[in-house]
């Protein structure tokens, strides 16, 4: 424990203050983020596994810190403690090491939507997607495997998933849609067409073109081989009228996939008429401690905004 805590100090010493701030919005002492309304966001501490882990990762970083794959895992590894900032900090050395390597770009992306940062998020899945062409895609190991063991994401599917969200949670809804279209159409495996396609939904459905929404159901059927995204495939059935009301409704928001179902079936609601619902629903993410869900983010993005 304490060679990890004197581990990062060494890191943070190395980061000018003056680099830190073009890198991060200032937060209050001991938050990681601050709302959209204005609440400081911490995490709680880390269990000793996901220390070890760091731990394990920093030791790899240590013997090689020009390694790629040292760097990425590293700050996978810091971020999974709930150290998104000092994570983005580590993907930042990444890009100043590797700055062709989109794999840096999406997971510093991915931790600048867990702070809020949405904008920044758009710029560097916008740099990843842009590295991207022409390139084989590739199997993106995971940092918390599947019960089955199999990893069902890919960089460039990672990269394209992201990018959708990030748009999606400044309501940019064309180019959120444009991007989780390119992700379904990589066609990569069942988990990737569900969970693409719920989205997809959605964002027809808050732009009004609900005749595309329902032929874009069509991609997603009863029997696919779901390895992971059961949640997404559930609320495709659900919104394909084959899984009950009270069965989506039973998800508990505190867990990232009850996050995610909550929020969809709290969306089903908000563009089927029945506003007071969906904004009741949304409103039990701000009572729980998953406000890093990206269905937690994205009811609070809704709630802000009051549409």
């Amino acid at each position: 424990m304490k060679k990890i805590s004197l581990a990062i100090l060494v890191l943070f010493a190395a980061v000018s203050a003056n680099a830190q701030s073009s890198l991060l919005s200032e937060v209050p002492d001991g938050a990681q983020a601050v709302s959209l309304f204005g609440k400081p966001l911490s995490m709680p501490a880390p269990s000793q596994k996901l220390l070890d882990d760091l731990a394990a990762a920093k030791a790899k970083y240590d013997a090689d810190p020009m390694d790629a794959d040292n760097i990425i895992w590293y700050g996978r590894r810091m971020a999974y403690t709930g150290d998104f900032r000092r994570a983005i900090l580590i993907f930042s050395e990444g890009i100043e090491k590797h700055p062709d390597d989109e794999r840096m770009y999406r997971h510093r992306g991915h931790r600048y939507i867990t702070i809020r940062e949405f904008d920044r998020a758009i710029d560097d899945f916008e740099k990843a997607a842009s590295l991207i062409k022409g390139k084989e895609d590739k199997i993106e190991p995971d940092g918390a495997p599947n019960p089955a063991g199999i990893p069902v994401t890919s960089t460039q599917s990672n990269i394209y998933y992201h990018l959708g969200l990030a748009y999606y949670l400044k309501h940019d809804f064309e180019n959120a849609l444009r991007a989780y279209k390119m992700g379904r159409d990589l066609d990569l495996n069942d988990d990737n067409t569900a969970s693409t396609t719920h989205w997809i939904y959605m964002i027809l459905r808050r732009l009004g073109r609900d005749k595309e929404a329902q032929e874009a159901l069509s991609y997603v059927t009863a029997d696919m081989d779901i390895i992971e995204v059961h949640n997404y495939h559930k609320l495709v059935m659900f919104y394909k009228g084959q899984v009950p009301e009270e069965e989506v409704l039973n998800a508990d928001p505190n867990i990232p996939a009850g996050a995610s179902i909550t929020y969809g079936v709290a969306n089903w609601f908000f563009y089927n008429g029945d506003k007071e619902k969906a904004y009741d629903l949304m409103e039990k993410f701000l009572k729980t401690k998953s406000w890093g869900s990206f269905g937690y983010i994205a009811a609070e993005v809704d709630l802000k905004n009051k549409i």
